[in-house]
């Protein structure tokens, strides 16, 4: 068949429309309006796994739930429910007789109407607690146990061989007993905060 000028001015009408059509309609379905969330925004999450000083190292990657939503204006902009993912930032192990754990925490994303948003966030890190005074406790407990025991056994002589002999039990024990490693099991509870904003689409 020949086609005329005509036809193909027709064709191409007929093109131009159904793409104006297409885009008319593709922006009627984005419907979404971008949102920034200011710094020092607060996210709270709960662990979807355990995390602990003597098992976790800097950059491993944790996976977290948002426990509540981040409202704007009244705007959701944060579903509760969100999933989230962070880093470890610091992991130290707590000593036996000195040194306390400590646990530095961060998210970096976050899975907003199936859209990955990175964020920078802050949070306090988490410190053992120091365990110094119940470590002298045993250490002289087990110094005064060893001393009665001598003196019993032998008078000053033996008080004197008992109390060294009753420090190093002590000791043995507070070596023992002595770590306090942070260990957060899954569903723990955690609050960060924002240190740079981010935009966020939030659908109308």
């Amino acid at each position: 068949m020949h086609l005329t000028k005509r036809h193909y001015l027709i064709s191409g009408g007929a093109l131009l429309l159904a793409a104006a059509l297409t885009v008319s309609a593709a922006t009627l379905r984005d419907t979404s309006d971008p949102v920034t969330l200011p710094e020092r925004t607060a996210i709270h999450v709960t662990l979807d796994q355990a995390l602990a000083t003597d098992q976790s190292r800097p950059g491993d990657h944790f996976d977290a739930t948002v426990s509540a939503p981040v409202v704007v204006d009244g705007k959701t902009v944060i579903p509760q429910g969100t999933h989230a993912e962070g880093l470890v930032v610091e992991a130290r192990q707590s000593g036996r007789l000195m040194g306390r754990a400590r646990l530095q925490l961060a998210l970096q994303t976050v899975a907003v109407n199936g859209q990955n948003y990175d964020v920078r966030t802050i949070s306090h890190p988490k410190i053992s607690r120091d365990h110094k005074k119940a470590d002298l406790t045993w250490i002289g407990g087990g110094a005064v146990g060893g001393a009665l025991i001598g003196a019993v056994a032998g008078g000053g002589t033996g008080a004197l061989i008992g109390g060294p002999i009753g420090a190093g039990a002590g000791t043995t024990v507070a070596l023992l007993r002595g770590k306090k490693d942070i260990k957060l099991r899954a569903e723990t509870p955690l609050k960060f905060e924002l240190s740079e904003p981010v935009t966020i689409k939030v659908k109308g």
